[in-house]
């Protein structure tokens, strides 16, 4: 393949494709980016492009703040005319969003093949619009590629191995743009000067099973304020989380800051004592820079950092957080284990795609 399409629309797909865009470039690939405009606070998609380096968008979308059907409707009758002017070898879509399942149908019912990177995920909850999206996508794909074993195994048990498909496992791109961009992160990152931060927790919250419900908030706002009692916790917070907290007058003693750029996030990943979050990725990228995490959920596509001790799922309860927070803060863990490749996982894909 010699000229691909790549869908993007929310802040971990934008990391993903530095990783990938930059292989492309170096093999010579035509990439041309389409932003449907998913994500479109300032903070959390153009600065993305700039920071890290990534081509910018041939086509903006502008799509937001629309329902799950709604949106996903808009995105694919946009998608398909852009389809069929630029004739792509492919269509590269990453993850679980709205946008990659608008990506996935429009490309499949034009024939052309589909690149699915982060393929074969589950968390088995089938409440989660996410793992709907990767169902689908992932059964609508030619080329999948794989960021661990278990994904593989998650694939072959579903009966993929009959499907005319290919199936490789080539690690987590996401991992590849955190050791690329950590030292560019330290040089071009004043965060923790700038808001003096020492020891602290980092804490996302934006999974719309957690902030959807006013129960689930409260609990787990709850629980963030007594984690900040013994030591304090920083939030990122979404706008739509914010307002929402606003909205059912939720009270907060943890301190609060407008969503950061990658290179701050990676700042306040490096330097905080433990994470706790909702974010599939930010999961990841906790154990990528040697961080403890809770989950706050009840379960997760990143099974083996369950499995091997790095992550505690507590799901929205204020008691499990605080037990998994006191089991965590003083864990020694040894985070050198090769979980999700050693960095070459947009090399084996790129190689890949271009070879087929």
């Amino acid at each position: 393949m010699r000229k691909i399409v790549t869908i993007l629309g929310a802040r971990p797909q934008f990391i993903k494709a530095a990783a990938v865009s930059r292989r492309f470039q170096q093999l010579g690939i035509e990439e041309r980016i389409v932003h449907t405009g998913q994500h479109f606070d300032q903070n959390m998609s153009s600065v993305f492009f700039e920071e890290l380096e990534i081509p910018r968008p041939a086509h903006q979308l502008a799509i937001h703040s629309l329902s799950h059907g709604a949106m996903t409707g808009r995105m694919l009758e946009a998608l398909e005319p852009i389809l069929l002017d630029e004739k792509p070898d492919g269509v590269l879509v990453y993850g679980d969003t709205n946008s990659t399942l608008a990506g996935a149908l429009a490309a499949a019912k034009l024939n052309i093949p589909v690149i699915h990177i982060e393929a074969g995920l589950r968390s088995f909850n089938n409440q989660m619009p996410e793992e709907i999206n990767r169902i689908l996508t992932d059964r609508l794909s030619k080329m999948l590629f794989c960021p661990t074993q278990s994904a593989i195994e998650n694939l072959q048990r579903e009966g993929f191995e009959h499907f005319a498909i290919d199936m490789v496992k080539n690690g987590d791109v996401m991992q590849d743009a955190a050791l690329f961009y950590a030292q560019k992160a330290e040089e071009k990152s004043d965060i923790i000067q700038r808001l003096s931060l020492k020891n602290f927790a980092l804490a996302t919250i934006h999974r719309q099973e957690n902030t959807d419900s006013l129960e689930v908030l409260k609990e787990i706002i709850e629980g963030l304020n007594a984690i900040h009692a013994q030591l304090p916790v920083l939030v990122p917070l979404h706008p739509r989380t914010r307002n929402l907290i606003a909205q059912y007058h939720i009270p907060v003693r943890f301190q609060t800051i407008e969503p950061v750029g990658y290179f701050d996030m990676i700042m306040l990943l490096k330097s905080s004592k433990i994470v706790l979050t909702d974010s599939g990725g930010v999961q990841k990228e906790a154990f990528f820079f040697g961080k403890h995490c809770i989950t706050l959920r009840k379960e997760t596509e990143w099974v083996e950092l369950v499995e091997n001790g790095y992550n505690m799922l507590v799901g929205s309860n204020p008691e499990k957080m605080q037990q998994a927070f006191d089991q965590l803060i003083t864990k020694t863990s040894d985070f050198n284990v090769n979980l999700y490749g050693s960095g070459h996982a947009a090399e084996v894909a790129a190689n890949y795609i271009l070879a087929h």
